[in-house]
């Protein structure tokens, strides 16, 4: 049986820590090295409930996408709930990792995954990485799909392949208009307009997209848009995460368990679409 030791430097061979955006917290948040590690739990928010699931699995490890103290921290007293987090997951002795703009830049990543479920060929990173040689690393990804698809019938292949939120997906351009390729960043992806608009797609799915830039992307004459929630672009990571981890450990012969989070974490739950247009 692997230590946590042993994962993690697995996990920092997929994912090196200094791959991660400056701004970012990544890595070991909780959790002693020398410790034995049978099973794993992947997920996207380090948030009650999936701690909870973590702990009822009898996991010694939960690896999550979201940082839990992205800002820093000058207490984990359970007061709160990232401390309460802590204390659970230290009271079970289950370690918490976390992987985050690492996995983001990292081939395959977090937009190789979200490519994949919408039904893309990946070509290429969107923001490639400028110390990546093979061009293969970076910031989101291009695609291109098996044959065209008008506007509306990729906006619902792309929703059934998506995780159900209960925002669904938002879709900006003629419902007709013929889709060829498409770019994607897993998350809030509105700060890559430049990037996508240089790409030459013809459509751009990501999340979190904002009014103004959204607008004014559409009003330059750019790509259709698609507007997933946050949290269904980057979940599809969780699964391909545990196959690159069910790999390692075959080849270790650790005979790791590993386990993908179906706890929704979205936090919005509920949609009221409004009927009627302004008076």
């Amino acid at each position: 049986m692997p230590t946590l030791s042993d994962v993690i430097d697995a996990l920092e061979a997929l994912w090196p820590a200094g791959r991660a955006e400056p701004w970012d917290a990544v890595g070991l948040v909780c959790g002693d090295p020398q410790a034995q590690v049978s099973r794993v739990l992947l997920a996207v928010d380090p948030v009650h409930e999936v701690a909870a699931e973590a702990i009822r699995l009898g996991a010694d490890l939960l690896v999550t996408h979201h940082p839990l103290y992205l800002r820093g921290t000058t207490t984990v007293a359970a007061t709160g709930f990232k401390g309460r987090v802590v204390h659970d997951l230290i009271k079970h002795d289950v370690a918490l990792h976390v992987a985050h703009t690492n996995a983001d830049r990292a081939d395959p990543g977090v937009s190789d995954a979200l490519a994949a479920v919408v039904g893309l060929r990946v070509t290429g990173p969107l923001v490639p990485d400028a110390d990546d040689p093979a061009g293969r690393r970076g910031l989101g990804r291009v695609g291109e799909l098996p044959a065209p698809l008008r506007l509306a019938d990729f906006a619902a292949q792309a929703a059934r392949g998506l995780p159900g939120t209960a925002a669904g997906l938002r879709v900006a351009g003629d419902p007709d208009r013929e889709i060829r390729t498409v770019a994607v960043c897993g998350g809030s992806g509105d700060s890559l307009f430049d990037a996508v608009r240089a790409a030459g797609v013809d459509a751009y799915l990501t999340a979190d997209l904002r009014h103004h830039p959204a607008s004014e992307a559409v009003q330059h004459g750019g790509p259709a848009l698609l507007d997933a929630a946050h949290w269904a672009t980057e979940w599809p990571w969780c699964e391909q995460a545990a196959a690159q981890l069910d790999e390692i450990s075959d080849r270790h012969g650790w005979q790791l368990r590993t386990h993908v989070s179906r706890v929704v974490t979205d936090p919005w739950t509920l949609h009221a679409a409004a009927p009627h247009p302004v008076p």
